[in-house]
C-alpha cells in the first residue's frame, strides 16, 4: 500500500479502532479514528476528498452506521465505505451494500482479513480513479479531433487552390469550394462518388487511377495542366501511402492558371507595343549618324567622328535589345516554332557562315565551315533556326580577338544532328557558365567591358531549340575559347 492512503476508521470500541489504525499503519497508510458517527461525518464533511477508505462500523450509540453512510453518500458519493459488523446479521451487511457501501467485514476479523478487504477497497478506488482518468482523456482526444476537424476544415475553405481527395477506390471523400469552382462541380454532391461521374476532364480520371494502380507503385506523382472551360489549371496528383507503403488514396492540388497567362500576354502586348514604338526612332537617328559619318553634312574632326561612331555602336545595340525582347514576347506568347518543315541544317549554317564572313574578314578573324558525311534534314522553323546560328557565330566572331579562329562543324549523331560552334576567343569563366543562359545575364570582365550586347541572346537561342525538341550546351576555358553544341532531333522518315 502506497504511504500516502488515508483511511478513516469510526467505531465505538477503542480496541477495534486502535487494532485497525495500528495494523493499517504498518502497510504504510495513514489511518484517522473516529468514536461516532458524529464525528466521523464531521472529519468528512471537513475534507470530502481526503480519505480513500472509509471502516465504518453499524451499531453505534448515538448515529448509526447507516445513516452516516446515507449522509456520506451525500458529501462525496464516491468514497468507498467497508462496513464492520458485529452484533448485527449478515443481513444488515447486505442491506448496507445495497445502499451503496462497497463490502464488509464481520467482528471478530484477523489482521489478514482487514488487509485484504482494504486492498480489494483500494484496488477498486485505483480502477475507478483510472478509468476517470481514460475517460477524460477520451473526451479530451474526442474534443482534439473535432478541434483538428474544424481547423482542417477552416484552412480547406479558404485556400485559393483546389484541394481533391480521394480513396483507393477512386471515391471522392473530401473537398473544397475552390476544386469544385474550378472543375466546375458541386461541392456537396460529389461526396463518396466515384470521380469518374462528377469529373468532366479525362486527364484528371487518368492520372488519379494511374496514381492508384498497383503496378504503377514506383509513381508516386503526376503534374498536368487541364483545360476546363476557358480556364488553365495545373493539377498535381499524388499518392498517400501508409506507413507500410500501401496506397491508401490520392491528393490532388489545382492551380489555377488563368490569370497568369492574361498576365503574360498583357506583358507581351506592353513589350510589342513599347518596343515596336522604339524601333522607328531610333533606326532614323541611326539613319542620320551614317549620313554625317559618311561625310554627307560636311567634313568631320577625328574627335567627332569618334563621338559618332560611338553614337552609333549604342543606337545599334539599343536596337538589338528592342529586336531581342520582341523576339523574348514571341517565344513567351509560344511563337518559338511558328512554321514546321523539313530543313536541312547544313544548308541554313552554310548561308550564316556566307553573311558573317566579312564582318570576320573585317576583325581579322578565320571563320571555317566542315559538313561531315550526308546530314538528314530535321523538322523545324527556318528564320528562327537561323536566328540560333547567327547568335551563336556572331558571338564567337565579336568575342575571338584578331588573328583567331572560328569553326563551324555540323554531323550526324544518331538520331540527331549536332552542330559545333568552336572559337578560340577569350573564353568564359568556370563561375559564369551556369548561368550563360539566363535573361540579360552578361560576363563582366575588363575583356568584355568594351563588347555591347543585351544579354537576351542566348536565353532565346536555348528557348528556340528546346521548342524544336533539341538541346544546347557549352564548355569554355577562360583564354582558350568556347564550344556551343546545338543538337537537334532528325526526321527518321
Amino acid at each position: 500500500m502506497n504511504e500516502e492512503i488515508k483511511i478513516l476508521v469510526i467505531d465505538d470500541e477503542a480496541v477495534m479502532r486502535d487494532g485497525c489504525q495500528r495494523i493499517l499503519t504498518k502497510e504504510g497508510c495513514e489511518v484517522v479514528t473516529a468514536d461516532n458517527g458524529e464525528a466521523g461525518l464531521a472529519a468528512i464533511q471537513e475534507n470530502p476528498q481526503g480519505f480513500e477508505v472509509v471502516l465504518l462500523d453499524l451499531k453505534m450509540p448515538g448515529m448509526s452506521g447507516m445513516e452516516v453512510m446515507e449522509a456520506v453518500k451525500c458529501v462525496n458519493p464516491s468514497l468507498l465505505i467497508v462496513v464492520i459488523t458485529g452484533y448485527a446479521t449478515v443481513d444488515s451487511a447486505v442491506e448496507a451494500m445495497k445502499k451503496g457501501a462497497y463490502d464488509f467485514i464481520p467482528k471478530p476479523f484477523t489482521p489478514d482479513q482487514l488487509r485484504l478487504v482494504v486492498s480489494r477497497a483500494l484496488e477498486k478506488k485505483k480502477l475507478e480513479l483510472e478509468a476517470q482518468r481514460l475517460k477524460a482523456e477520451a473526451a479530451r482526444s474526442l474534443r482534439d479531433v473535432a478541434t483538428e476537424k474544424s481547423k482542417v476544415r477552416t484552412i480547406m475553405h479558404c485556400m485559393a487552390d483546389g484541394v481533391l481527395v480521394t480513396d483507393r477506390e477512386g471515391r471522392v471523400v473530401l473537398t473544397n469550394p475552390a476544386a469544385s469552382r474550378m472543375l466546375e462541380i458541386g461541392t456537396n454532391a460529389i461526396l463518396e462518388s466515384p470521380l469518374e461521374e462528377v469529373a468532366k476532364d479525362t486527364k484528371l480520371i487518368e492520372a488519379v487511377r494511374g496514381v492508384l494502380e498497383p503496378e504503377n507503385s514506383d509513381v508516386s506523382s503526376i503534374s498536368q495542366e487541364l483545360q476546363i472551360g476557358n480556364s488553365l489549371i495545373r493539377a498535381h496528383t499524388a499518392a498517400v501511402k501508409s506507413e507500410e507503403g500501401e496506397t491508401l488514396g490520392t491528393v490532388t492540388v489545382l492551380e489555377d492558371m488563368t490569370y497568369l497567362l492574361e498576365l503574360d500576354r498583357m506583358k507581351g502586348d506592353f513589350v510589342a507595343m513599347v518596343s515596336h514604338e522604339l524601333r522607328s526612332p531610333i533606326s532614323a537617328i541611326e539613319q542620320n549618324i551614317n549620313l554625317i559619318l559618311q561625310g554627307l553634312t560636311g567634313e568631320l574632326s577625328d574627335k567627332q567622328r569618334h563621338l559618332l561612331s560611338r553614337a552609333k555602336e549604342r543606337s545599334r545595340g539599343l536596337l538589338e535589345l528592342i529586336n531581342d525582347l520582341l523576339e523574348i514576347s514571341k517565344i513567351d506568347a509560344g511563337m518559338a516554332m511558328q512554321r514546321k518543315e523539313p530543313l536541312q541544317v547544313e544548308e541554313v549554317v552554310k548561308g550564316v557562315v556566307e553573311l558573317m564572313e566579312e564582318e570576320a574578314r573585317a576583325k581579322g578573324v578565320a571563320l571555317r565551315i566542315t559538313i561531315n558525311g550526308p546530314i538528314k534534314p530535321v523538322l523545324g522553323d527556318r528564320d528562327n533556326l537561323e536566328g540560333v546560328f547567327n547568335n551563336l557565330v556572331n558571338n564567337a566572331i565579336k568575342y575571338t580577338p584578331a588573328d583567331g579562329e572560328v569553326r563551324v562543324e555540323v554531323e550526324t549523331d544518331g538520331d540527331y544532328i549536332k552542330t559545333v560552334v568552336v572559337d578560340t576567343g577569350i573564353g568564359i569563366p568556370k563561375g559564369d557558365l551556369p548561368r550563360i543562359f539566363d535573361k540579360f545575364y552578361r560576363v563582366k570582365s575588363e575583356k568584355t567591358r568594351g563588347i555591347v550586347g543585351t544579354g537576351l541572346g542566348l536565353s532565346i537561342v536555348k528557348s528556340i531549340v528546346e521548342a524544336h525538341l533539341g538541346s544546347i550546351s557549352v564548355e569554355s576555358e577562360e583564354g582558350k575559347g568556347t564550344t556551343f553544341t546545338v543538337v537537334l532531333p532528325r526526321l527518321t522518315r
